[in-house]
């Protein structure tokens, strides 16, 4: 198995950017979700996660230099770049299948979410600092699909891994170490539940309901104590910090003790 692709998010939820190598500590990629869009009326973290009101957001290069004025107006709401999170951040994630029924542009019933949970404090991930996909889930999800295809970075990948064979190997991962290169240790942590997020257009990507139906379908996983979920890809720890670049080797641990 080897490191296909390393992708950062600048602004969370905005496009990402392909990058050759990176430094990695225990709050990611470097500049990694660096910065977020608050809502000013709300207070909660802006999200792809409800896209009736933040899809506008992938269409966004978040390495740009916008203004608050500037996203304000492309977003049609009234949003400050922070790149601390306020106290308690929170932030909307729309129920997936009501947006699959309904469509983007329907106001469908949300949960609440925090941000961080396997992260450290000040942080804007939705749970953990890395994300991570195998090709064999990505080449399994498009063959399964109508269209034949599906794109990698629809799930928003930190790492992408080569990996052979098919299906999604990346499930038997949870509780286990991952090494990256000479020197990055991760510890994955648990399937990545899929939102509406995959389906959206994504810069000039259209729109593909396929990248979370397919999933729905062929891969549900027990994630905690939500019931077997719609997963493609896992979440990820930091245990050991360090460098890391495309076409590094990588190789699974031993399981971690509980």
């Amino acid at each position: 198995m080897y490191l296909e692709t390393l992708r950062r998010y600048s602004v969370k939820s905005m496009l990402g950017e392909g990058i050759s190598e990176s430094e990695v500590t225990e709050r990611g990629l470097a500049g990694d979700r660096a910065r977020a869009v608050l809502d000013v009326a709300t207070g909660k973290i802006a999200s792809a996660k409800n896209p009736r009101l933040w899809r506008g957001l992938l269409a966004i290069e978040g390495a740009g230099a916008l203004g608050d004025e500037e996203l304000s107006e492309l977003l049609g709401r009234e949003v400050r770049l922070i790149d601390v999170p306020p106290e308690g951040a929170e932030f909307e994630r729309s129920v997936p299948e009501r947006v699959l029924a309904k469509g983007v542009d329907a106001e469908v019933p949300h949960t609440v979410g925090r941000l961080g949970g396997a992260s450290p404090e000040g942080t804007f991930f939705d749970f953990a600092p890395i994300h991570l996909i195998t090709t064999s889930a990505v080449e399994r999800i498009g063959a399964l699909s109508a269209r034949g295809h599906v794109e990698a970075l629809r799930y928003r990948p930190n790492l992408v891994v080569r990996t052979p064979g098919e299906g999604f190997p990346e499930n038997d991962w949870v509780g286990r170490e991952l090494h990256v290169g000479d020197e990055v240790v991760l510890e994955v942590i648990v399937a990545t539940p899929r939102c509406a997020v995959p389906t959206l257009a994504h810069g000039p990507l259209r729109r593909d309901a396929e990248a979370l139906r397919t999933v729905a379908r062929h891969n549900r996983v027990q994630v905690f104590d939500m019931g077997p979920q719609p997963c493609a890809g896992v979440y990820a720890r930091v245990l050991r910090p360090g460098r890391i670049k495309r076409g590094d080797q990588v190789r699974l641990g031993a399981p971690r003790r509980p």
